[in-house]
């Protein structure tokens, strides 16, 4: 009868537990970051709805309204570090669409977005793989008002 020592098996073990852990642990490595990128972008896109609700209903007019729903849209991301994200503000209201600051309309602000996931190369010439967030504001006209100091 052979003993595992004399058959050259010695060590082995070794050997197949840290392939093992490499096979295992670099996928779980890279779906951590993935959610961590995707939370940081949904909590860009988010914080960017709202804020951008605020300063479109802020605004005198639906012009003015839109130019600064979209600075501050691009600002909030930047603050989460998506700055060279792709970055789309949709603005409805109801129930005057055509003007939005008239009477009592409520504004409903859509922003969307995308973040690219980590670590993964542009596959086939299609880009590099991206994840699509958006989120979405309804804020009633005359429900945030400019102070004058």
């Amino acid at each position: 009868m052979t003993s595992p020592a004399s058959s050259g098996e010695r060590g082995s073990g070794l050997v197949e537990m840290v392939w093992l852990s490499l096979l295992l642990l670099l996928p779980l490595l890279w779906i951590v970051l993935s959610v961590f990128e995707v939370q940081r972008g949904s909590f860009g896109v988010s914080g960017a709805a709202r804020a951008a609700a605020r300063a479109y209903a802020l605004a005198p007019d639906d012009a003015t309204g839109q130019r600064r729903a979209d600075a501050v849209a691009r600002r909030v991301l930047a603050d989460q570090g998506l700055r060279d994200v792709p970055l789309r503000v949709a603005v409805t209201c109801s129930p005057y669409p055509r003007n939005c600051h008239a009477g009592a309309s409520v504004i409903t602000v859509r922003v969307s977005s995308s973040v690219t996931l980590p670590l993964l190369p542009d596959l086939f010439g299609l880009g590099a793989p991206t994840f699509a967030l958006d989120a979405e504001e309804t804020v009633p006209i005359g429900r945030f008002q400019e102070v004058s100091r």
